[in-house]
């Protein structure tokens, strides 16, 4: 992309476009929804429609653009050219360009963007348009070119994550169309690790890795460890997240809250590979059925090798906790439920599970009282997560928290939680049946208070909120990381003083 200064620091930039057609421009496969033909609503010059208007007044205030058209040859060309945007007529006018020829009849297309490049990197003020019109020629190698269609883009108005998930309808219907004429099946592709790394949310692991390891460090503080145990706990939680994360993209999927979804952010709105054509409900249907059985594989593994009827207890409870999440008809996340199924299967659950996998049945207070503040995090970076999905939840019937509350009750509900959470801690502490060192997880509350913070500032920003949801999360990382190097200083304390037995 070429580019000049326009003398405050702003770029007026020039991008190759095709003719519209059968192919390419407005109402095709391959752009978003955003174009606008002359008869779009009136009221603005000429009769124009708003978007055809504000597409040739961007036109006009650059005052040059790329000239896009078909050659004779059948290929596309395109070049530089200053341009003369005639508002009130509808009109764009341009000199003939050295070199080349432009049929008269042809369509041509005039392209023009904006940015302003910010100092530590980045841009903003970003704008796009393009007209299509067809040309006549005029005497003196004059050409004037008649609008009829538009697309304009502003990133103000309309952000480009928001623009581009307004697009993907037509982005699929084109590769459905491309799929149908070659007769092979035609999709975006990302290497195998990525997909699967995007299908399953995989970085979110830390919510179910947490609650195990803090279960199997309990339980060695008591005088309970077998690796073996220990790593197919482990392998048979991450499992079951996984499972439990794909299948409420299928769900999602099927009940229309991921389509109804115009501002997914990097934390929310899933992993929308269904919505970007990267897999089919099929494939993720399999992948989430997979990611179960080997799960439950590892799990009766378990329950033979412990021989323990809590475990068994554990287990039921658990997967149908994950199945009812988003599947009908209990659908517990779109009645509101969402939360406490999540705090329920990502604290008590999983951390009494890895307990129980090493005691072989035994449950204490400890391990039952420390499962209460890592299920209450857990389930505040789902809470906060649903706050950017609100217009999209509520159109699709999802009726979560921060649907039903207002913004005050939203964010008095993530105070309350937190600060129970460090309470819990504190308390049990304070009553000896938790370990002292584990106090080392107050050292999180400043995440707690940049979390509300941002939740304060940026309540109805999706993009702006997601710093504040990226410390929600590392709030639940950085508790449960403090909480475990707690019990393994104890855990050292013991083997190096010898105050009591460790392995039994």
């Amino acid at each position: 992309m070429s580019a000049q200064s326009d003398g405050q620091g702003d770029e007026v930039g020039v991008t190759a476009a095709l003719p519209s057609g059968d192919e390419v421009g407005p109402g095709s496969g391959g752009l978003p929804s955003l174009a606008a033909t002359v008869s779009s609503p009136e009221g603005t010059p000429g009769g124009l429609g708003s978007e055809v208007a504000a597409a040739l007044a961007e036109l006009a205030a650059a005052g040059e653009a790329v000239v896009g058209w078909i050659g004779e040859d059948g290929y596309p060309q395109s070049v530089y050219r200053p341009v003369d945007a005639d508002l009130e007529k509808g009109l764009v006018r341009f000199t003939k360009p050295p070199s080349f020829s432009i049929p008269a009849g042809s369509r041509v297309a005039f392209t023009v963007s904006h940015f302003h490049p910010l100092p530590d990197g980045g841009f903003d003020g970003r704008r796009h348009a393009t007209v299509w019109g067809t040309v006549a020629a005029r005497p003196r190698s004059h050409f004037v070119a008649t609008v009829d269609q538009a697309w304009a883009w502003d990133g103000e108005a309309l952000p480009l994550p928001m623009a581009y998930e307004r697009g993907l309808p037509r982005a699929r219907a084109y590769y459905e169309r491309l799929s149908a004429e070659r007769g092979v099946r035609v999709r975006p592709r990302l290497s195998r690790g990525l997909l699967l790394l995007r299908a399953t949310r995989a970085p979110f692991l830390s919510a179910s890795l947490v609650p195990v390891l803090l279960g199997l460090a309990i339980a060695a503080r008591n005088g309970f460890f077998e690796p073996l145990t220990a790593l197919l706990a482990i392998l048979a939680a991450a499992l079951t997240h996984l499972g439990l994360n794909v299948a409420n993209d299928v769900f999602d999927t099927v009940l229309g809250a991921d389509a109804a979804n115009a501002t997914p952010t990097q934390f929310s709105g899933g992993s929308r590979v269904t919505l970007n054509a990267l897999l089919t409900l099929r494939e993720i249907s399999i992948l989430s059925l997979a990611c179960y059985l080997a799960a439950g594989v590892l799990g009766l593994i378990l329950i033979v090798m412990s021989g323990s009827a809590a475990l068994i207890a554990i287990v039921v409870v658990g997967l149908l906790i994950s199945l009812a999440y988003t599947m009908p008809p209990a659908k517990l996340v779109y009645r509101g439920l969402g939360e406490i199924a999540t705090a329920i299967g990502f604290g008590p659950l999983m951390l009494l599970g890895a307990y129980v996998v090493q005691s072989r049945g035994s449950i204490t207070a400890e391990a039952a009282i420390v499962a209460l503040p890592v299920g209450l995090l857990v389930a505040m970076i789902l809470y906060v997560n649903e706050i950017p999905d609100r217009a999209g939840d509520a159109r699709a019937g999802k009726r979560t928290l921060p649907v039903r509350w207002s913004k005050a009750a939203t964010i008095r509900g993530f105070d309350v939680s937190a600060g129970a959470s460090f309470a819990i801690v504190a308390a049990g502490v304070a009553v000896g049946i938790l370990p002292i060192p584990i106090l080392l997880c107050l050292l999180a509350v400043p995440l707690a208070i940049e979390t509300h913070r941002g939740l304060e500032r940026f309540y109805d920003q999706p993009y702006a909120l997601m710093p504040a949801m990226a410390a929600n999360i590392r709030l639940h990382l950085a508790v449960g990381l403090l909480l475990l190097t707690g019990y393994l200083l104890t855990i050292v304390d013991q083997i190096a003083l010898g105050r009591t037995p460790f392995l039994r």
